[in-house]
């Protein structure tokens, strides 16, 4: 029988530094998309403007991305960069500090089926990999939920 998979923020996976995980949801668009891989760091400092991995205050067993937009009193005001999605520290305050766990060093986005010709792969290749940014998205597009 196989051993249940380990939660990735509990028991040997919370000691490495660094962690993959995956984007779900639109709150992040579009910066982040659904099924984006990002890589983690755990105990990085986080400034202002940094994507990060938070547990949810209000459900705790719950792991969110968001971008740190300033430190407060009690903690870090954070927000999703697509405003329409909600979910976000206009809802629920103030995110204590011991909530923050990782900074977003890096996010991959795997190749869809569409991205199968010539010109899809060389799009691909060329925004597969990027480094995120802690400047927030200036993208004009019109973002549905």
């Amino acid at each position: 029988m196989p051993e249940p998979a380990e939660e990735p923020w509990s028991g040997r996976a919370a000691r490495r530094p660094f962690q993959v995980v995956e984007v779900t949801g639109p709150s992040m668009v579009p910066t982040l998309y659904h099924g984006d891989l990002l890589l983690v760091q755990r105990g990085a400092p986080v400034r202002p403007g940094d994507v990060v991995i938070l547990r949810h205050p209000l459900q705790q067993d719950l792991l969110v991305v968001k971008r740190a937009s300033e430190r407060r009193d009690g903690g870090w005001w954070v927000l999703g960069d697509n405003s329409f999605a909600g979910g976000d520290s206009t809802d629920y305050g103030t995110v204590p500090e011991e909530l923050v766990l990782a900074r977003v060093r890096a996010r991959y986005r795997p190749l869809r089926k569409d991205q199968r010709s010539v010109f899809g792969l060389l799009g691909w290749a060329v925004s597969a990999v990027r480094r995120v940014s802690s400047e927030r998205s200036d993208s004009r597009r019109l973002r549905a939920r």
